[in-house]
């Protein structure tokens, strides 16, 4: 063989060697359209509900879109009081403030005063369709360690349907790249257009990422198109497979039918048209497997409860169920968000109020994930039964029930004296059982009763009895001592009917 046709043959091979899967190449134009975010936030305070938890200030990635608007996380902007972007190769920092966000979908859209901001920052290109598994990707934003932008590749490893945040769900592409602090709300590039936007890592994992594919993201600018965000449809259901032998004879399912049984009505709707022990075999043309699962490319199967949203219209979605071995087709209602006996505060405060030496609180999803996830609480609210960690991941009974809990010791004061307990979900005041807490709130405004008498849902928990009106005539006293501005969160006074 000539010494040069060996020469480029080693070559060549080398290369091979040195490049096993294809790779992304950075796009420098894209570095224009992507921003820093920082923001000053100031969170919940979920013990002292009545104030905020200190300012702090935390930093991500954003990036310009169609609109002269800029894209980033939801939770990169919660709870922020004030929102600056800084642009690539400057130490500008301009204000910015949040359009429109979903906590669901971890998306919010920002916007700028002045229009000449998008003079030199065209919006990037949004991809039509999802990237394929091992294909590469550019992940651009200003993670932790550095002041400069940052441009992180990896491959794509799996692409899922999962869940979101504030009970949202929807599809998530896995990358073999870290997703660090800083880089969320950054766009992940591939041949020069934007198939995801990096929100989230797993801390103890080493190069893996989560992108929100911009099938989700799509999805978010159409809903939010009228100005509003109303959510992705949803169904108010629990499901199981019916891979199992057993529970398909019992179901009278044929051999060649799939479908998913329903466990759990959660709807409110009296005249809600599934029942316990239906299995849903197709939902609109699309078969659904025993696990129920669908196919959505000849490479991915998901979780069939991906298509409601694209299926559904007018507030309802087409299903074929398996009833006592029949086959029918069902028109369902959707709904947007679960109601929840502890909602998520998506970017809000919880509502608060306080008698006499008492603070009475609505229990948050955030409240109870803290809670069940420490080690200090869990083995007390265990012993005590109580409904934080029975109830609190739990859907309303009835229209508007919510858990009412006491977030903070007593105020010291005379009328508190051998009162200390605290954490203790409400369940009666004076016999009557307590709805939430405006309706907390209605009946003490409205009790004649000599004693306001508060029992509790947990085993063995205290009885705070209190003269009425000792309790009413220490509270401006309580507030005054402990310098707290309002007795009630915003949304409860008119209920209460104060006089500012």
């Amino acid at each position: 063989m000539p010494v040069k046709l060996f020469l480029t043959a080693v070559a060549c091979a080398l290369a091979c060697l040195a490049s096993p899967t294809p790779r992304a190449k950075a796009q420098d134009g894209v570095r224009q359209s992507v921003v820093k975010v920082i923001s000053t936030l100031r969170a919940p305070n979920l013990g002292q509900p009545w104030t905020k938890a200190g300012g702090s200030e935390s930093s991500g990635t954003g990036f310009v879109i169609d609109g002269n608007r800029i894209l980033t996380n939801y939770h990169v902007v919660a709870y922020a009081s004030q929102i600056y972007v800084q642009p690539h190769d400057t130490a500008d920092r301009i204000a910015a403030e949040v359009v429109i966000n979903s906590a669901e979908m971890d998306l919010a859209i920002l916007s700028v005063e002045d229009a000449s901001f998008f003079e030199q920052r065209p919006p990037l290109e949004l991809a039509a369709e999802l990237p394929a598994v091992r294909s590469a990707v550019n992940v651009y934003g200003y993670p932790i360690g550095g002041s400069e932008m940052s441009v992180t590749e990896g491959i794509v490893s799996r692409i899922e349907f999962s869940a979101y945040y504030c009970g949202g769900t929807g599809l998530q592409i896995q990358i073999d790249a870290a997703i660090n602090p800083g880089n969320s709300g950054g766009p992940a590039i591939a041949d020069g257009k934007v198939v995801g936007v990096a929100f989230r890592g797993i801390p103890t994992a080493e190069n893996i990422g989560f992108l929100i594919p911009i099938e989700e993201v799509n999805g978010f600018l159409e809903d939010i198109a009228d100005g509003t965000y109303d959510g992705k449809p949803q169904l108010a259901n629990e499901f199981q497979p019916t891979d199992n032998d057993a529970l398909r004879a019992s179901l009278k399912l044929p051999g060649d039918v799939g479908g998913c049984e329903l466990t759990r009505v959660l709807s409110l709707d009296p005249q809600y048209p599934l029942r316990v022990r239906d299995v849903v075999t197709k939902i609109g043309p699309h078969e659904i497997d025993r696990r129920g699962q669908v196919r959505i490319s000849d490479d991915l199967r998901v979780f069939f409860t991906y298509y409601v949203p694209k299926l559904a219209e007018d507030g309802e979605v087409p299903l074929t169920v398996y009833r006592d071995g029949e086959p029918m087709e069902i028109r369902v209602p959707t709904v947007s968000r679960l109601e929840r006996v502890a909602p998520y505060l998506r970017g809000g405060y919880p509502e608060y109020f306080i008698v006499g030496p008492l603070v009475f609180s609505t229990v948050s999803q955030e409240l109870v994930t803290a809670m069940t996830r420490s080690a200090n609480f869990v083995p007390r609210l265990a012993l005590s039964r109580s409904p934080l960690l029975t109830r609190g991941y739990d859907t309303s009974q009835f229209p508007g029930e919510r858990l009412v809990f006491i977030p903070t010791q007593p105020f010291s004061h005379r009328i508190a004296k051998g009162y200390t307990a605290y954490g203790m979900v409400l369940d009666e005041l004076n016999g009557v059982p307590v709805k939430n807490l405006a309706h907390l709130v209605e009946l003490v405004r409205d009790s004649q009763d000599e004693f306001l008498e508060f029992t509790f849902a947990e085993e063995k928990a205290p009885r705070y009895v209190f003269r009425r009106q000792e309790m009413i005539d220490a509270t401006e006293e309580i507030l005054t001592d402990n310098g707290i501005r309002h007795q009630c969160s915003e949304e409860l006074r008119a209920v209460w009917e104060i006089e500012e």
